[in-house]
Formats: C-alpha cells, sequence, structure tokens
C-alpha cells in the first residue's frame, strides 16, 4: 500500500511533530479495519495521539483511502482546536477522494514531480519504530 500527504498536510505534521512513522500506523491501523470514522466516498478520520498522549486529546486526521491500494493525509487538526470538520468540508473531501483515488502511477509521479503529494516511506524500519506492520 502506497502513503501520501499532501502539501498544507504536510507543513501541518511538521509543525505537530508527527513522524512518518506515526502516519504509517494509522494507515496500518485502518487497513486492520480499525478505522475511527468512516466518513463515506473513500473518506476516513483516524485519530493519532500527541507525543507522551493519548489519542482522545491528540490529533485528527482526514485520509483519502482505498484499503490495499493507497492513502492520501489531506487535513489535520488538533482535537483541542476544533471539534470536527463541517459539512462542505466533508462534501469537498468526497470529491478530492473521488479524483485522488482514480490517479494512475503517470498522474502520482507528476504529483509527486511537482511538490503537491510527498509519499510517506513506510518500510520495516519506520512500521517497527511504530509498533505496527502495514500490509501490502
Amino acid at each position: 500500500m502506497r502513503v501520501f500527504k499532501n502539501k498544507p498536510f504536510a507543513r501541518f505534521a511538521r509543525k505537530a511533530r508527527i513522524a512518518d512513522a506515526v502516519l504509517c500506523a494509522a494507515v496500518a491501523d485502518a487497513a486492520r479495519g480499525l478505522i475511527d470514522a468512516d466518513l463515506g466516498g473513500g473518506v476516513v478520520k483516524q485519530r493519532i495521539a500527541r507525543r507522551g498522549g493519548g489519542k482522545s486529546g491528540g490529533f485528527r486526521t482526514i485520509i483519502l483511502f482505498r484499503i490495499g491500494e493507497r492513502a492520501f493525509f489531506v487535513h489535520g487538526f488538533a482535537k483541542n482546536e476544533r471539534d470536527n470538520i463541517r459539512d462542505d468540508e466533508l462534501a469537498a473531501f468526497r470529491m478530492l477522494a473521488a479524483e485522488m483515488l482514480a490517479y494512475d502511477d503517470a498522474a502520482l509521479a507528476r504529483a509527486i514531480g511537482n511538490g503537491t503529494l510527498t509519499e510517506v516511506m513506510c518500510n520495516d524500519e519506520a512500521v517497527s519504530q511504530s509498533g505496527h506492520g502495514l500490509d501490502p
């Protein structure tokens, strides 16, 4: 399974000090059916714990997700800053999911090449640090 983050999410993750291994663990959980909220249309919400804390007061991430294929982290926020996403944001995420989950390898390569997406390397080292496996 390939995992990506868009530019705004990459900025959020950097500021929040969320390591790629943590993102890999969140996708691994989702791939095993441990999804915090299935918002429909390929959009899921996964909770991520703050460093040294639990998931309940941590971060919320929006992932465009197709099991066994790919996952795109597109939005993140701290639970203490915001309760949830708005209905209009959810509609936009569903439209984005329909587009991005249909990307072929050439479209992915273009998005990576122009800096719109960054691929998250969920290799054995990252997975072992997170304590979770990531099924292909």
